[in-house]
């Protein structure tokens, strides 16, 4: 992949993912260090030609996390997120260093809202602001991306004056965010468009959008901007990101596959790894992807009206504009029960797009029997479930180690006696509460004491029958601080502890962190 310049001449449009930096400030959705790992190298293989991996200045966990991603990935650009201030871009730039290819990404805010009440700053200062801030970053690395925060909001005049300078002093791509969310397609093609008319150095910068979706625009918005010269579009897995998130890459990247005629672009993502990517991200996050989402959700290719099934059977193309295959969802004639064997299971696990060592096959196998043992059919969605829950927590300090719930119309009030493994020293305890579920929380707070606030607690089955697993997602809330929870089992009450305990996990993670105010749209 090569994101030089020359594309700007090209059909073809960068993909910048920025699942692992502004989809990480959506609320709930930490990550530690291999979690982020995991999610860079899915992003690397599916094609991904910038990812930003993190915000180097806002904690050591960040730094670490974006050294570490600049160390292993080999294909992508990585990038790190810096303000425009001499700390945030060397620190910036001391992170990206071991990267290939590395990126500044350094900003400021431009529009008159944001420079009069968030910065308290004249405009001169603004723009003398840009010049130091660019002349620096690309004094130290030789990719350097400079964005006007609040840009669809900002005046005209200032911002080509901005935009002109930030060339003038090395940007070589250039990112105009709709911050908020407010702009629509027509306005925001208006704006790229007067860009391109009215900036003089303008080709020699990538222009680039970044898309909130406040007013379920951003895909829109992004496709308007590609129409009249943006080539870099900035996006996020299943559209992760503060408020009402970013735009979406899978919905990005299969329109200009899907509608070609229309918007004839071409990007370098491997589509089939869409799915793939959606599931890791909503597992590790613990952010549920709705239904009815286009793309990756779960009624995305499904068909319960008559006559649309009568349609498909005669032909797909009838109601379908893609295939399922086309994003990862190849449908499997391999129905796995209590008597497949593990080499039916390691087939499995390769088609759903996971690629396990030996010993993590091993265990995988062991817990697939076990889910056997108490499912006539073990799908798809079980065995994602069943990995994810497991791969993605490995380095959890607090673990369960058994549970036992006394409730119903006999006992009351309800009772949980359950052992945790508290940084390997073991506890237990026995409380009890308006329910079973309260009660094993109860259980949780006097083993791990904390003051962590219940947000949200959800239950919905991963497949159909009484048989199901369920999937549990909590959301705790701790000094400002959100964090989400998610696990599956066949055992309701099982899944919710799991839950709470892995959001209590993110928590101890999240209280390292302490992110600096101003962060970037």
């Amino acid at each position: 992949m090569n994101t030089d310049m020359s594309k700007t001449q090209t059909n073809n449009i960068v993909i910048f993912d920025t699942t692992l930096r502004d989809g990480e400030q959506s609320p709930g959705a930490s990550m530690n260090l291999d979690e982020k790992l995991r999610i860079a190298q899915v992003l690397e293989a599916m094609g991904v030609d910038v990812i930003e991996a993190g915000f180097p200045i806002a904690s050591d966990g960040d730094f670490e996390a974006v050294s570490e991603i600049a160390r292993i990935i080999r294909n992508s650009t990585v990038c790190g997120l810096a303000r425009a201030t001499r700390g945030d871009i060397e620190r910036c730039a001391d992170a990206i260093k071991a990267a290939p290819r590395g990126r500044i990404h350094t900003f400021i805010s431009t529009s008159p809202l944001h420079m009069e009440f968030k910065l308290q700053m004249e405009p001169d200062a603004v723009y003398e602001k840009v010049k130091e801030s660019v002349t620096l970053a690309r004094n130290l690395c030789d990719d350097v991306e400079w964005s006007a925060e609040d840009g669809s909001r900002t005046e005209h005049d200032f911002l080509c004056r901005c935009v002109e300078a930030a060339i003038d002093c090395g940007a070589t791509t250039i990112n105009i965010p709709d911050t908020v969310g407010y702009a629509v397609p027509d306005e925001y093609a208006d704006l790229i468009s007067m860009l391109f008319n009215r900036v003089p150095n303008i080709d020699k910068a990538i222009i680039s959008v970044h898309c909130h979706n406040d007013l379920g625009l951003a895909v829109a918005n992004s496709l308007a901007a590609v129409q009249v010269g943006a080539r870099q579009v900035e996006c996020t897995i299943n559209g992760l990101g503060e408020r009402a998130g970013n735009a979406a890459m899978e919905e990005i990247v299969m329109a200009l596959k899907t509608r070609a005629d229309h918007v004839p672009f071409t990007t370098g993502i491997d589509s089939t790894h869409i799915a793939k990517a959606s599931r890791l991200v909503s597992t590790i996050t613990g952010f549920n992807i709705q239904p009815n989402k286009a793309i990756v959700g779960a009624n995305a290719f499904a068909h319960e009206s008559g006559i649309h099934q009568d349609g498909m059977l005669k032909h797909a193309g009838t109601y379908e504009i893609m295939t399922p295959e086309s994003v990862g969802l190849g449908k499997s004639t391999l129905v796995l029960g209590k008597h497949s064997g593990k080499h039916a299971f390691s087939e499995k696990l390769q088609a759903l797009g996971y690629d396990l060592g030996d010993n993590a096959i091993k265990d995988a196998f062991k817990r697939f029997k076990d889910l056997a043992d108490l499912k006539k059919e073990v799908f798809d969605e079980d065995i994602i479930a069943l990995v994810d829950d497991e791969v993605v927590r490995v380095n959890d300090r607090i673990r369960l180690t058994s549970l036992e719930i006394n409730c119903g119309t006999v006992h009351y009030p309800p009772k949980a006696c359950l052992a945790l493994e508290v940084d390997g020293e073991s506890k237990d305890c026995c409380s009890t509460g308006d329910g079973p579920v309260d009660a094993a929380f109860n259980c949780i707070k006097e083993l791990f004491p904390h003051s962590a606030h219940l947000q949200l607690y959800q239950v919905h089955a991963v497949t159909g029958g009484t048989d199901a697993q369920a999937e549990v997602t909590v959301r705790l809330e701790e000094g400002g601080k959100t964090v989400n929870g998610q696990s599956a089992d066949t055992d309701t009450m099982v899944a919710s502890v799991k839950a709470y305990i892995n959001a209590l996990n993110k928590l101890l993670v999240k209280r390292e962190k302490s992110a600096p105010s101003a962060l970037s749209a």
